[in-house]
């Protein structure tokens, strides 16, 4: 099962996340989202467990709970849909036209 994890401290890193979710059971890979450009965390990862159960458990135990002063949210992550909301323009900084 992916987990979506949201509201993480901007310092925490991959290996961070594992290490919290394979309290729950087997942890099938972990990732902390960054930006392209700069690198730095978006604050939001996902974690994948192949067990559901342990998935499900883990949602429920550690959805709300404080890591490194932020309140984590967790749940099942919901499937990509085709198309976005648009976006992908170009954007300009500092120019007037």
């Amino acid at each position: 099962m992916n987990i979506y994890v949201a509201n993480l401290n901007y310092k925490i890193q991959d290996e961070n996340l594992r290490e919290l979710f394979e309290e729950y059971g087997e942890v099938a890979s972990a990732k902390v989202i960054s930006d392209r450009e700069t690198g730095q965390s978006r604050g939001f990862g996902f974690v994948e467990m192949p067990d559901e159960n342990d998935a499900l458990t883990a949602i429920e135990e550690l959805d709300g709970v404080e890591l490194q002063g932020r309140s984590i949210k967790v749940n099942k992550a919901r499937p990509r849909t085709e198309g976005g909301n648009g976006g992908g323009g170009r954007r300009f900084s500092n120019q007037r036209y």
